[in-house]
């Protein structure tokens, strides 16, 4: 790939990196969002989170499409090209400024991330549980019985449908 003047390697990346930050920014307030509103048993309001959610993932997308493209150039003009790391470390010195401490915190950016959203999934099961075990109770009418076993608590009829048992 030629191209007509030498690419400023410094400004992509930081561009690049800029873009992930914002993305990152707007992923954390979507994730204490979620999770404040499971918290609070809020479901008013999650289908607008969720639509935040996906253009926050069109944009992280963006951000890789974008990743790809430089370490891809970067590869055809010489440059390490297996990661945004190992690219501005393979800059000249006066070229890399402080990409690498930007690099460093986007990476531990997006490792917090990945612990939040673990909290998130985490919470949100919690919260099926409990739902489940709501509708357990309503459906025995707050008798916990076995589902399996012997004796009579295992002969027990659905009182929902025929007020048997």
């Amino acid at each position: 790939m030629e191209t007509a003047s030498p690419i400023a390697w410094d400004s992509e990346i930081a561009e690049m990196l800029s873009e992930l930050s914002a993305t990152q920014d707007e992923l954390f307030a979507v994730l204490n969002e979620r999770r404040n509103r499971i918290a609070k048993g809020t479901t008013e309001g999650l289908d607008d989170v969720q639509h935040r959610e996906q253009r926050v993932l069109e944009r992280l997308e963006q951000c890789h499409r974008k990743r790809s493209e430089l370490l891809e150039k970067a590869g055809d003009n010489g440059f390490a090209s297996d990661s945004i790391r190992s690219l501005a470390a393979s800059l000249q010195t006066e070229q890399r400024g402080d990409l690498g401490e930007q690099v460093k915190t986007a990476a531990n950016r997006m490792q917090l991330l990945r612990h939040q959203s673990i909290a998130n999934w985490v919470l949100a099961q919690q919260a099926l549980v409990h739902l489940s075990q709501m509708i357990e109770i309503i459906a025995t009418g707050g008798r916990l019985q076995p589902t399996y076993g012997e004796g009579a608590s295992s002969l027990a009829t659905g009182n929902l449908i025929d007020q048997a048992g």
